[in-house]
């Protein structure tokens, strides 16, 4: 079971280029994924996409790339000749206007603004996304390793509250039975007290009050619970994606309870099915989180 919640980083060098890699990632219905690419990077987004799509199934995920590059064999130094001509004319000008000696050197034409520029050569794609698979492949995985440890930690959270909905069913279990004949006791009184004076079928009435006794009937509530719990504990020791199957039976569950809770006009039951419900409630919290 995968938490959607993580953080991974790692960074891959090579000749010089360093390319550091930070992943971040919280909870989402679906699978998004942000790029925050410098330029010279940029047509790299397709391969780091494709490895971030192979690891990771659902959340949000921002990915952000810091890349440096220490080395001088792909720049080269260009000199703004024009400029550079400009400024030695002007100087040559004030010298011959003035009278004041020329003393202009290269060392002044190397100050000038703007008068030397350093300009990188095309980058080799080749080389760029192996250092780009390096980088997002690593962060990646130690970004999957910490969803994995904080996943280990929400299903030893959902195991303890299943346990709890678990031991209350059992707990109507043992009381539904009972809710329904007395059930029966309670409607039988009350039709023979309002038919007192009235001749009646006996058979028929008994199986009226047997047709109205089994709405209160909720063993098969019970049992497609229990069902419904077997189906989750399964799903808890499944690898893979598992959040959207845990969210689907939470809802059921959530809908075998609450039939409960109104067919069973009983004491027990009732607070059995609160306590239920508010477990359930925390259950839903914990695995909006899981992938």
């Amino acid at each position: 079971m995968n938490s959607m919640t993580g953080y991974g980083k790692f960074t891959a060098s090579a000749g010089g280029k360093e390319l550091t890699v930070e992943i971040k990632s919280v909870n989402n219905r679906y699978l998004e994924i942000n790029l925050r690419l410098p330029k010279i990077l940029s047509s790299q987004e397709d391969v780091a996409r494709k490895i971030l799509k192979s690891k990771i199934g659902r959340g949000t995920v921002d990915a952000y790339f810091n890349y440096t590059d220490a080395s001088c064999a792909n720049k080269r130094v260009v000199v703004d000749e024009n400029l550079v001509a400009g400024y030695v004319d002007a100087a040559r000008l004030l010298s011959e206007k003035f009278g004041i000696p020329n003393d202009f050197s290269v060392s002044d034409a190397m100050k000038i603004p703007e008068a030397l520029k350093v300009e990188s050569e095309e980058e080799d794609d080749e080389q760029l996304a192996c250092l780009v698979t390096e980088a997002v492949t690593g962060a990646c995985d130690a970004l999957v390793d910490m969803r994995l440890k904080e996943g280990e930690g929400i299903k030893t959270n959902l195991t303890q509250l299943l346990d709890i909905i678990a031991d209350q069913l059992e707990k109507v279990r043992g009381r539904a039975d009972g809710v329904v004949a007395d059930y029966k006791v309670r409607i039988a009184e009350r039709i023979a007290e309002m038919l007192a004076d009235v001749e009646t079928d006996e058979t028929k009435l008994l199986n009226e009050v047997a047709f109205f006794a089994d709405k209160a009937d909720i063993n098969e509530e019970i049992s497609r619970l229990g069902s419904h719990i077997s189906q989750f504990r399964g799903e808890l020791e499944r690898e893979g994606q598992t959040g959207r199957k845990l969210d689907f039976l939470s809802q059921e569950m959530n809908r075998e309870i609450n039939t409960m809770g109104s067919k069973a006009n009983d004491y027990d039951i009732t607070t059995c099915v609160l306590k239920m419900k508010n477990e359930l409630e925390k259950i839903k919290e914990q695995i909006r989180n899981v992938e």
